[in-house]
């Protein structure tokens, strides 16, 4: 330490560091899209696994869990949260309980596309004072940081 230097001005500010803002506005995204998908009675952990089944009839736990980085666990604690909701169905294969396929209900169906409004929506509202370019570049640089840091999970939180 230098003389007359005190020991807080040896390290940054909080303010000083790309993770503070990037936390700050992932925070603000997060919260406001939060708000908007429990207006539905779902979470945003339901709302991604809904999103991934949408593209397919049928799938299983743990294509689910493949898809999303969690782990075949959290996907079934998803799938039986979405079952009890009438969102999702579940059939278990013939003399093997451990093996099953989910698909949507056509209330979950039907759900998928007013949810993925809100995420449009929620997306503009956030990003409405950033002109095309800065979208454009902002996503970018967030999808060359995912690639290069390996980044395979779904956020869902």
């Amino acid at each position: 330490m230098k003389h007359g230097q005190t020991s807080s001005q040896l390290i940054g500010a909080l303010t000083d560091h790309v993770g503070f803002w990037m936390r700050q506005v992932s925070n603000h995204v997060s919260q406001r899209f939060t708000a908007k998908v429990e207006t539905f009675g779902v979470t945003v952990s339901e709302w991604v696994i809904l999103r991934v089944m949408f593209d397919s009839e049928v799938t299983s736990p743990s294509a689910l869990a493949s898809a999303t980085g969690l782990t075949r666990g959290a996907v079934s604690k998803l799938v039986e949260r979405l079952r009890a909701k009438d969102l999702l169905t579940r059939v278990e294969a013939l003399g093997d309980r451990r093996f099953q396929d989910v698909s949507l209900t056509a209330v979950g169906r039907a759900l998928v596309p007013k949810l993925a409004a809100l995420t449009d929506q929620n997306d503009e509202e956030c990003f409405a004072e950033l002109d095309g370019g800065e979208r454009e570049r902002l996503v970018a640089t967030l999808k060359r940081l995912v690639e290069v840091n390996r980044l395979n999970k779904i956020p869902m939180e």
